[in-house]
């Protein structure tokens, strides 16, 4: 872990164009004032990378009712109607993807794999553009990496030295997607001293930052 980060220092590391993955399941365990400084720094034209488009005034979907996304990779955006408004007017580009086929381009990033077949997706829309592997007389289509420029985090629990585990259900993407980004920045659900090391499921190399508040800088 490099450090702790507070509100400022947070929205210096934000630029114009950048690949952002957010931590989450329909908001549950989505770093939420994070989002919201992402709001406040104004940049634009991101890509966004989230299990799901979020709602109009919770997630990820705060970015995208405010014209920040230029592109978004998710799940499923049923949840926030103003994403589909926004795609069949031709002002977001959405990329559609099963959700274990999401889980598992992300994980092959973090792992240093060059990608995951999978059957999901075969004679469907999903296959257009992709390469078609065949493996023991079964055909499956290859999913490649999938990184980002910076992984906000939440539900995490911290330790003074930056390993985190998660409250319950907010675990969902945060671990993956922690693996699988250049910066990686924690909004705390909760902070110890230390965590058993038999509890951890992100160890402290993979943190970069964790928030703290302004009066703590």
């Amino acid at each position: 872990m490099r450090g702790y980060i507070t509100k400022n220092q947070f929205i210096d590391l934000l630029k114009d164009g950048m690949s952002v993955s957010v931590g989450g399941f329909l908001t549950n365990g989505t770093p939420e004032k994070l989002i919201d400084y992402v709001v406040e720094s104004k940049v634009k034209d991101l890509t966004i990378i989230c299990n799901d488009g979020g709602y109009e005034d919770k997630g990820v979907g705060k970015l995208i009712v405010n014209n920040q996304v230029k592109r978004l990779i998710a799940s499923h955006i049923g949840t926030n109607p103003y994403v589909g408004k926004l795609m069949q007017e031709g002002h977001i580009e959405v990329e559609l993807v099963p959700q274990g086929t999401l889980a598992e381009r992300i994980r092959s990033y973090g792992a240093g794999l060059g990608g995951v077949l999978t059957p999901t997706g075969l004679d469907t829309i999903v296959e257009e553009g992709k390469r078609i592997i065949e493996v023991q007389g079964n055909k499956y289509l290859l999913e490649e990496p999938l990184r980002a420029d910076l992984a906000l985090i939440g539900g995490a629990i911290n330790d003074k030295y930056g390993n985190l585990k998660y409250s319950q259900t907010m675990r969902n993407f945060n671990p993956v997607m922690a693996t699988a980004a250049d910066l990686v920045v924690v909004e705390p659900y909760e902070s110890v001293d230390v965590i058993d090391p038999e509890n951890v499921i992100t160890p402290y190399p993979f943190v970069d930052y964790i928030l703290v508040g302004e009066d703590n800088e």
